[in-house]
């Protein structure tokens, strides 16, 4: 409560099933306000109960779920009150965040101030967006806070509460001071601070950058699990003298290949039980400021596993060679077809976060050690029923060099991603659980291959043996390749269901 002669300050909560939380909200709110209303939209759980018990004042609202509605209501019954502000649960739960909010008015510069959070819905248009290389659509409304003389200026049925551009239009037109608040980055360290984040940064002769890497990684982190494999240079000597208390320093007396090191931070990251753990790379390529992106769906139950994908559009592959990004191209389809994950591009984007459950249903000792264990893990993922999504953004080069070659690459790691993708099938459609596609794709891996070679042994026989070869066997050859075609399409497509089922995403997914 505040003293006496302070402002009245008033918060209204509109709330929606909220019994679990509701109290704790109320609890904490009630430390910066005199006042706090939970408007109830009519829910069907003990919310109101709970608020009561806590010490808000409860206001029933049975128009519907309409949060613009219950925000005026709430105003209305919050009346008198010299300082009143409005917190969208929907979109940030903290109310450690009033006291910022309402400053503002308090020493009398402003007598509107809007707070926008993180924006955490209707993903699907942001990426189109930076595939149109458009600005983001505007954060969501999670605070409000008006004066008493604003609500006497402002005609709320003018206003669209949950849009700051109606409210600063409005505010504009209104001559009413306003001013807008950013909270992203003041959201983000609260609500990551309920979870252990963990981040996993391999390093092989990354002397030149591996510095302004770990300095980069946000202070909501942790732990920095920095492996050094078996570097020639001084990068193992600089992560030593790391002052970071947050850095584990792991050293491999010989070298085992990335995968083999990421995998090693994450049995590390295992051990000190990490909610959550991010692979960022020892060459600074990887932008911190992204890493909320990969963490949000994980945290809110969409996701088991997130990735970065650079190649939505040409902007975003900015920087990128084209020998690389056709490259990347190519793996994407063949990981597309070995992992299951249809709705996947640019597999070989290391920047990853992936949830505590997933690592310990994987088995890592299994997992490529070479650059190929990223295709690696989404196979593995798949075949255990895990959830994958996808999160564009842009590629950042800068004094990295890749030590890539994708043409041996590809050599190498297509053989992998197809006993994997064997080992797929077995463990997905036999295994765990079984589905005819399965035996579509072997009807096909046989059909397939002896239209091909017999169609070269065909034409072997007419032009170069001058053998005489039966009307009948070009035909034959053509019921055969297109018969082996046929179920290969029909399984790709059974599988891309039971995936889409599974995953519940399409290509542009929702983040």
């Amino acid at each position: 409560m505040y003293e006496e002669g302070l402002p009245e300050t008033a918060v209204i909560l509109p709330a929606f099933n909220r019994e679990l939380e509701i109290g704790t909200i109320v609890l904490i709110a009630k430390q910066y306000a005199d006042r706090v209303i939970v408007v109830n939209n009519g829910s069907s759980d003990q919310c109101s109960e709970v608020a009561e018990f806590a010490g808000a004042e409860v206001v029933q609202d049975f128009t519907g779920t309409n949060k613009n509605f219950s925000l005026k209501k709430g105003i209305k019954a919050a009346e008198g009150a010299d300082i009143l502000v409005t917190m969208d649960m929907d979109v940030c739960r903290d109310p450690k965040l009033i006291p910022k909010m309402i400053k503002p008015i308090k020493e009398g510069n402003f007598d509107l101030v809007a707070g926008t959070c993180i924006s955490r819905h209707k993903r699907n248009h942001e990426n189109v967006l930076l595939v149109k290389n458009k600005k983001t659509e505007e954060s969501p409304v999670g605070f409000l806070v008006f004066s008493k003389e604003c609500l006497k200026e402002l005609d709320l049925s003018d206003v669209y509460l949950n849009s700051i551009r109606s409210i600063m239009s409005v505010c504009e037109r209104k001559k009413i001071r306003a001013h807008h608040i950013d909270l992203q980055e003041d959201h983000e360290k609260n609500l990551f601070k309920s979870y252990r984040i963990g981040v996993v940064v391999p390093a092989y002769n990354e002397e030149l950058l591996i510095q302004e890497t770990i300095e980069g990684v946000p202070d909501y982190v942790d732990r920095i699990y920095v492996i050094n494999d078996c570097s020639s240079d001084r990068t193992g000597e600089i992560i030593d003298k790391m002052t970071d208390p947050r850095v584990v320093p792991i050293h491999h007396k010989v070298n085992k290949g990335v995968g083999a090191a990421i995998v090693n931070g994450y049995k590390y990251a295992l051990a000190d039980e990490m909610d959550l753990v991010a692979v960022m790379a020892g060459d600074n390529q990887m932008d911190p400021s992204q890493l909320p992106r990969l963490l949000f769906p994980i945290i809110e139950g969409k996701a088991d596993y997130t990735k970065g994908n650079r190649l939505l559009s040409k902007e975003m592959r900015k920087g990128m060679s084209a020998w690389r990004a056709f490259g990347n191209g190519i793996l994407s389809l063949i990981t597309k077809i070995g992992s299951g994950y249809w709705h996947i591009t640019d597999p070989q984007n290391g920047y990853t976060a992936i949830s505590r459950e997933a690592l310990e249903a994987l088995d890592l000792d299994s997992v490529y050690t070479y650059y190929g264990y990223c295709n690696d893990l989404l196979i593995k993922l798949n075949a255990l029923g895990l959830q994958t999504i996808d999160v564009p953004m842009p590629a950042r080069y800068g004094r990295e060099t890749s030590t890539i070659r994708y043409g041996a690459y590809i050599r190498k790691v297509a053989p992998m991603i197809f006993r994997g993708f064997l080992w797929r099938l077995k463990m997905k459609y036999i295994v765990l659980d079984f589905h005819p596609l399965v035996l579509f794709y072997i009807a096909s891996m046989v059909l397939v291959p002896t239209g091909f070679f017999f169609g070269l042994w065909i034409v072997l026989q007419k032009l170069v043996f001058h053998n005489p070869v039966s009307a009948n066997y070009p035909l034959l050859d053509v019921f055969i390749s297109l018969m082996g075609m046929q179920l290969l399409l029909f399984a790709m497509f059974f599988d891309m269901q039971v995936n889409k089922i599974t995953n519940g995403k399409n290509s542009l997914n929702s983040y």
